[in-house]
């Protein structure tokens, strides 16, 4: 990679470390200003190059690009030449790091610790080279763990965290499927006549307590939806007693429901 020619004051054709070294010796001001912007201009090339490694992971090339900038310009900022190290030997790593922390911190679908992350790459790694040695179809996370060093729950961990960075869309239809349904429809969902059961269930020892005269005013009521007043007739009841029997017989089962679920 050619070194561009920087220059932080007036000379021809100043080193790379001069003209950071003229930069720092300027105090805040237009004039330092613009010799950082064309510092940063002149080592622009060289951070774009560095975000085309991150190409093909899903992530357009001008974001990969500005977010390459935003390193470079840190790296610019933070750099000292006094220390005897070439910018772009400092430089790189700044950048690269900036791109791996933009795919880390921006770019999951589903949010998981740091740790998970690395979780993640380790194992992801490991399946990938154990299948290429070994030739297994199969890679157990026993044998994962024995590779990397980590406990099973740890590869586990990372095993999960494949499927997390990026999700699939409720619209997207099953691959392998044409004119299939899509994933929203193929969803479970909750089924209320499964709260039916259970109440009906809880409250059938209760039922089959009662005498037979509160019992069958309920079936009437709920299963023949009878009017009191037509239950009252057929029993011999006044309608206020068979409402006053239906109230005290509901509350009866509720309580005992209850009790038999604790």
């Amino acid at each position: 990679m050619q070194t561009p020619q920087l220059s932080g004051g007036d000379s021809g054709n100043e080193s790379p470390d001069q003209a950071f070294l003229d930069m720092r010796a300027l105090p805040p001001g237009p004039r330092r200003e613009a010799c950082r912007s064309k510092t940063i201009n002149a080592w622009l090339p060289m951070a774009h190059r560095l975000a085309t490694r991150f190409r093909n992971r899903g992530e357009p090339m001008d974001d990969l690009r500005q977010v390459a900038a935003m390193g470079l310009v840190k790296a610019v900022d933070r750099y000292d030449p006094a220390r005897g190290k070439a910018f772009e030997t400092y430089a790189i790593p700044t950048v690269t790091g900036e791109l791996k922390r933009h795919f880390r911190d921006h770019t999951w679908d589903v949010h998981v610790p740091r740790r998970v992350q690395e979780l993640r790459n380790q194992v992801r790694l490991s399946q990938h080279e154990l299948a290429k040695t070994s030739g297994q179809h199969t890679v157990t996370p026993a044998d994962i763990a024995a590779d990397t060093g980590l406990s099973e729950d740890d590869v586990n961990q990372g095993i999960q965290a494949l499927g997390s960075y990026s999700a699939y869309s409720l619209d997207a239809e099953p691959t392998g499927l044409d004119g299939g349904t899509s994933l929203a429809d193929r969803l479970g969902s909750c089924d209320s006549a499964l709260d039916t059961i259970l109440d009906r269930e809880t409250a059938k020892p209760g039922l089959q307590a009662l005498p037979e005269r509160e019992r069958t005013i309920l079936y009437l009521r709920y299963f023949h939806d009878m009017s009191q007043t037509r239950i009252g007739e057929r029993l011999g009841l006044s309608q206020m007693h068979v409402s006053r029997l239906i109230r005290q017989t509901c509350e009866h089962l509720r309580v005992d429901a209850l009790q038999g679920s604790e």
